[in-house]
């Protein structure tokens, strides 16, 4: 079954909606974003999480020992890394955590997809290409680009009710991503977040 990944969780209300739901994952960015937690912030969020449920922490050009921390006291259970973090910074990553790490990429072009697939991370992350931006644009990307991958991937980028059942057919990813697409006016949408979570589970053909 396709995996279901809520990204950029900020207040109470949306724990307690994703507690209802249940979708696999949800992110906590630490990244500069209008989403962005602080470590006291998402150790609070998590103590509130259903279990079941992992969190991942989304970072951008971070040093090491901050993110080894959040792994050490159990604020995230998963990586993401949303900068310019080369295999050298996965690799001393790794060697101090065993957190899966997940590297995202902005996508740009097939060769590109081939040569990330060669990272020690666990998994991808595919988003749209955004100059001047990490990431969270809410854009869609080319998916045409994207080449038969030995390494998982969440597929994210501009996916929401109306368009997820398409991208995820289309692509097979290992999960999907979803930040804006769940949200109204800026804030998580209980609504959005259901829609998006019964028409991933009620479709047996995806798997992943």
């Amino acid at each position: 079954m396709t995996q279901i990944k809520l990204c950029g969780l900020t207040r109470e209300e949306d724990i307690a909606a994703v507690n209802r739901w249940r979708p696999d994952y949800v992110g906590f960015v630490f990244a500069n974003s209008r989403r962005r937690v602080t470590p006291e912030q998402a150790r609070y969020l998590k103590d509130g999480l259903d279990p079941r449920i992992k969190a991942v922490g989304v970072f951008t050009n971070e040093p090491v020992p901050f993110i080894i921390e959040l792994c050490e006291t159990g604020v995230i259970e998963m990586v993401q890394l949303h900068g310019d973090e080369t295999e050298e910074y996965i690799r001393a990553l790794k060697r101090k955590t065993a957190c899966p790490v997940i590297k995202a990429i902005r996508v740009q072009s097939t060769e590109q997809l081939l040569q990330a697939e060669k990272l020690s991370c666990d998994l991808l992350l595919l988003d749209a290409y955004q100059k001047g931006q990490y990431g969270g644009s809410g854009k869609t990307f080319d998916r045409a680009l994207i080449p038969r991958l030995h390494k998982p991937f969440f597929l994210a980028g501009g996916l929401e009710s109306g368009n997820i059942a398409q991208a995820v057919g289309e692509c097979h990813p290992f999960g999907i991503d979803v930040s804006s697409g769940a949200e109204t006016d800026g804030l998580k949408d209980e609504s959005k977040i259901r829609q998006i979570i019964e028409i991933i589970r009620s479709r047996p053909s995806f798997t992943s």
